[in-house]
């Protein structure tokens, strides 16, 4: 098995620069995002062509290979960027999303991603339940399983405590009460 570089998982980095963020508008983001700090950008790209021979973005449908592309804009505030690998004119395949909120750029989880982090976040809580589930139970060899609540041994004594005291009525309403509680 290979092992996973670390510059492949930009899932917990995000980017800025704060100097965009006043002119950042639908003409000008590619333009933010192509910035040469920007650890998302891929300099290889049919972007970077487009750049240096001076030409429109509409040339880009001409061209194969890898391309950034406005995929939404709901200006000022958010824009999505989508990497996508072009095969034809016709035919594109998503690589990548990327997400700029408020000027800081992040890379959108990808499905597996998603379902990995709440699958291992529902394990962990299904473990945690059973951890502590397992610190209640007991065994001996004579007696076998049994379960022992700490807290169920003072609750006990409480409530002894206070049905020893007063009337058959009071004691009717501690029952109640205590009932209830749990």
């Amino acid at each position: 098995m290979a092992a996973v570089d670390i510059r492949d998982n930009l899932l917990g980095i995000s980017w800025v620069d704060s100097s965009w963020i006043p002119i950042l508008n639908s003409g000008s983001v590619l333009d933010y995002f192509s910035e040469r700090s920007n650890p998302f950008y891929d300099r290889t790209c049919n972007n970077e062509v487009v750049k240096m021979q001076r030409l429109t973005l509409e040339h880009l449908n001409q061209m194969v290979g890898v391309e950034y592309i406005l995929l939404h804009a709901q200006e000022p505030i958010l824009f999505i960027i989508r990497k996508q690998q072009r095969q034809s004119p016709a035919q594109v395949i998503p690589l990548a999303d990327y997400y700029i909120i408020a000027g800081v750029i992040y890379q959108a989880p990808d499905l597996g991603s998603v379902i990995n982090s709440r699958v291992l976040t529902a394990v962990h809580g299904i473990q945690s339940a059973f951890d502590e589930a397992m610190s209640y139970c007991r065994y001996h060899p004579s007696k076998g399983y049994w379960w022992h609540f700490k807290d169920h041994e003072e609750q006990a004594k409480v409530w002894r405590k206070a049905c020893s005291s007063g009337s058959d009525k009071e004691r009717g309403r501690t029952y109640t009460r205590n009932c209830k509680i749990r």
